[in-house]
């Protein structure tokens, strides 16, 4: 080290001060972690006390922080003029000669005889702290080749510190200008213009779940990611499953992947974006040996730095080795109690288009569509700003924006920090919002609805209701909940309950798959359209059985990795005939019922040689889940069982797929529905470990009414005698048997007053929708 460089290698966290926050998480990561396999990339700091050097020159610094003082940065235009004034100043400003010299001394000890390419960072002293991300406050510069390149880039470096985001982030964060200094680091770069790179998280970024390790990745440099240009694929990893060495990945998701940005050959061009070809956008960035290898590297540099960590990574397309690019402590779901606020639409309309959803708020407002950074000032307090992509330096605008809408972006790019930070809702990456959306036109933008947000016609109705989640009385029994969406299990998990009693196979199939089984295994005999429907369907994955059963896999794995700690009990497949035909290439296989309530579905589907083939593949996704993963808290129902003799055959065929009751802890068990089934509750019991009660169909079944008709709606009641009867026959039956009894149905989630009755007559557990969860709670501790 001299006054002005340091050897990255020479770096340590405790060297903020020094070099930055960034600068200080390389080195420290260099000096303690390479040898535990973490790469990172070398090169050297120019440090803080250099940046105080030079702004002093002239009397610089007093001439920027006269004008700081006297911004209103409430006034966009105000801001934008004066910030280019600053940096303008900045650039014209020579760097002393000194430095210059220790500069060169660092180049040409890094490049040594060699052609090298370096990125050239920000690294502010204030930066990448716990309590501010300062996400993509300050410039980089790729792919720097030359030394007259270097000294330019490290003057846009300084003047980036003075963006019209940066000030305004300082501002909004409280941050002095005058405590917040600037390093810049000189980093080797590796060559993932070649292969794939983006950023990781040691948490879910939305839920604040911290069993999952979280990785976006795109072809080419990180950068795309990072800016929110490009959709990129998502990873979920389970922390548990990767250190029992079981099969972790709980979640894949494609992203549109469109462009790449790569180092450019045009002169005077560093990097330049380009298409992907349309079959490497249909395939996975990275594969599953990679996520793995990424997962295992963040979970390492989470227990050095004891915290939550935000990762940037690369993978070198010449010799195929993952580096670590940046780490620094995540800054918003880390510091974020669990928010007792929740967001529920209490109408929809038309969905205008829709996209990653960024937070869990709803929010309408009228539309502003902003090309540029020169329009924000179109964007008036509440408004919703819908963009192509929202760059970083539109935070001014982000914080007054009722809601934000992109065309591009990932849940991990810097605009995405941001609004979370700020608290807008946001949905990203949705390619058509600026096309489908009208300016001027008031929506609804929804991100209280998993993975998925939705930006609705008009103002819509919506609630925002606290739920009291302090420690809850005991009560008699147990309360679980029913959770059929996997987007959404990380953050239901933070409600108190004891375990899922009803996770539902048929919106994971319907929303994750959408292809009818016995379509997928006779992919070759459908028509041209159809098939070319499934392929496309199936992106990123070859074999159309494994698609399914990975699928499967992963919606049932993401609710019992969330709720490992209890068990989670997930119902085969129950969709009507009209429902499988409603799935592509569904018609060619499904009969048409005047009844499909009534007809071809549950046990008697199971077991029909049509369907035993599907059937074996929800149970191969089954055993992935439970024995590959180590997810053990799985338990199995089978809905709708009519007689004993289906009860036989099965089980049977449970046993012939290697599913046995008591084996590895499996318990399995029916729906209770139909009146033979609390009518014949013990002899049923022969067969399974327990029941849970289906309120609708009993309700339906017992009185004899369509519940789909509406002409008939109003004797539809899960309270009438005749159906309390059944219910009491089967609790009872259940409980002489020293078997599990639980409710799963709709009523006690409707009617607490049937909730209470139930804990009455026995009932182990009820299975709520988890909106009604703390109501119900409350109400059965009275």
């Amino acid at each position: 080290m001299n006054n002005h460089t340091i050897n990255l290698s020479d770096c340590r966290i405790s060297d903020i001060n020094i070099v930055g926050g960034k600068n200080a998480s390389l080195g420290e990561m260099i000096g303690k972690l390479s040898t535990l396999g973490v790469n990172v990339p070398g090169g050297f700091a120019i440090t803080a006390n250099s940046y105080k050097q030079f702004i002093s020159q002239n009397n610089l610094d007093k001439e920027i922080y006269d004008i700081l003082d006297k911004v209103d940065v409430s006034n966009v235009e105000e801001l934008t003029a004066k910030g280019l004034e600053i940096r303008t100043k900045i650039l014209a400003q020579e760097l002393p000669a000194e430095l210059v010299s220790s500069i060169r001394d660092a180049w040409n000890k890094l490049k040594g005889d060699n052609k090298i390419e370096v990125a050239v960072r920000s690294s502010a002293t204030a930066e990448d702290l716990p309590e501010a991300s300062f996400a993509g406050q300050q410039e980089t510069i790729l792919n720097v080749s030359d030394f007259d390149q270097l000294i330019s880039s490290i003057k846009e470096v300084y003047s980036s510190l003075f963006n019209d985001r940066a000030i305004s982030y300082r501002i909004h964060q409280k941050f002095d200008h005058r405590q917040v200094s600037i390093s810049v680091g000189i980093q080797h770069m590796i060559r993932s213009d070649l292969s794939s790179s983006g950023v990781m998280f040691t948490l879910d970024t939305e839920s604040g779940f911290n069993e999952v390790v979280f990785i976006t990745s795109s072809y080419g440099l990180g950068e795309t990611i990072v800016q929110g240009s490009v959709n990129p694929d998502e990873f979920y990893v389970y922390k548990k499953s990767l250190k029992d060495n079981k099969k972790s990945i709980i979640r894949k998701n494609l992203g549109s992947k469109s462009t790449k940005m790569i180092f450019s050959k045009k002169k005077n061009k560093k990097v330049e974006i380009v298409d992907v070809d349309e079959k490497e956008r249909k395939n996975f960035s990275i594969n599953d040996q990679d996520i793995v290898e990424l997962a295992k590297k963040a979970i390492i540099i989470e227990n050095h730095y004891k915290r939550p960590m935000d990762i940037e990574w690369g993978k070198d397309g010449i010799n195929g080795k993952i580096y670590i690019l940046q780490a620094r402590p995540e800054t918003v779901q880390s510091r974020t109690d669990y928010s007792t606020v929740r967001f529920s639409m209490k109408e929809k309309s038309e969905i205008i288009t829709q996209g990653r959803s960024i937070g869990q708020k709803i929010s309408s407002g009228t539309v502003k569509i902003i090309s540029n950074v020169k329009e924000m000032g179109l964007i008036q307090k509440g408004d919703v700003l819908v963009a192509d992509m929202t760059d970083p330096d539109w935070e001014p605008i982000m914080k007054i924006a009722s809601a934000i809408v992109t065309n591009r972006g990932g849940r991990t790019c810097h605009a995405a920090i941001i609004a979370r930070e700020l608290g807008v809702p946001a949905v990203v990456g949705c390619e058509d919002a600026t096309t489908k959306i009208k300016n001027g036109e008031d929506v609804t933008v929804s991100c209280a609805e998993g993975n998925e947000g939705y930006i609705y016609k008009g103002r819509l109705k919506y609630e925002e209701k606290e739920l009291i989640i302090d420690k809850l009385p005991e009560i008699p029994i147990k309360v679980m909940m029913n959770v059929a969406n996997p987007d959404k299990a990380f953050s239901f998990r933070k409600i108190p309950n004891h375990g899922v009693g009803l996770a539902r196979l048929e919106f994971i199939i319907n929303r994750m798959i959408g292809v009818h089984p016995k379509a997928l295994l006779e992919l070759n005999n459908q028509d041209n359209n159809t098939k070319e429907l499934i392929i496309n369907q199936m992106s990123g994955y070859s074999d159309a059985k494994l698609f399914y059963i990975r699928k499967l896999s992963e919606g049932i794995s993401c609710i019992a990795a969330a709720f490992s700690s209890n068990p989670v009990i997930v119902r085969l497949s129950d969709f009507k005939s009209n429902e499988y035909a409603n799935l592509i290439g569904g018609e060619k296989y499904e009969p048409k019922e005047e009844n499909p309530m009534l007809g071809y579905r549950g046990a008697s589907r199971y077991i029909s040689d049509e369907f035993k083939e599907c059937f074996e593949m929800e149970c191969e996704a089954i055993k992935y889940c439970r024995n590959e993963m180590g997810l053990t808290n799985i338990q199995i129902m089978i809905p709708f069982i009519r007689t004993l003799g289906e009860a036989k055959d099965v089980i049977d065929l449970l046993k012939d797929n290697d599913l046995i009751s008591g084996k590895d802890n499996l318990k399995i068990i029916m729906m209770c529905e139909l009146p033979s089934n609390a009518i014949l509750a013990k002899e049923f019991l022969k067969y399974f470990d327990g029941m849970s009660i289906g309120s609708n169909d009993m309700t339906q079944l017992t009185l004899g009414l369509d519940r789909d008709s509406s002409k008939i709606s109003g004797l539809f009641d899960e309270r009438d005698p005749a159906v309390k009867k059944m219910l009491s026959s089967a609790i009872k039956a259940c409980n002489e048997e020293n078997k599990y009894i639980g409710i799963c149905g709709q009523g006690p989630s409707d009617y607490p007053d049937l909730a209470n009755w139930l804990v009455k007559e026995g009932i182990q557990s009820i299975s709520l929708n988890p909106d009604s969860v703390i109501d119900t709670w409350l109400y059965l501790s009275k």
